[in-house]
């Protein structure tokens, strides 16, 4: 990944796991562990590390997904 600015793909993945999360603010954590892990640490979702195959994000997380969701993949509608 060091050809890539890190901080875009903790972003991306954030967005995209607000805009495929369910359960107010539920997500299935198929993306990179270092990723994950770095989303965690900044307190954006729940420990990756459990053995269950979701995690949650938080409501700093959902409101920062939200934003880069609607930045990166909203329409002009």
């Amino acid at each position: 990944m060091s050809d890539y600015d890190e901080s875009k793909i903790h972003e991306t993945v954030l967005a995209l796991l607000t805009v495929f999360s369910f359960d107010k603010g539920r997500s299935w954590k198929g993306y990179d562990f270092g990723v994950m892990d770095a989303l965690h640490e900044k307190g954006l979702i729940t420990n990756p590390a459990k053995g269950t195959k979701s995690v949650y994000l938080t409501e700093e997380g959902l409101a920062a997904g939200t934003k880069a969701a609607k930045r990166l993949f909203g329409t002009s509608k």
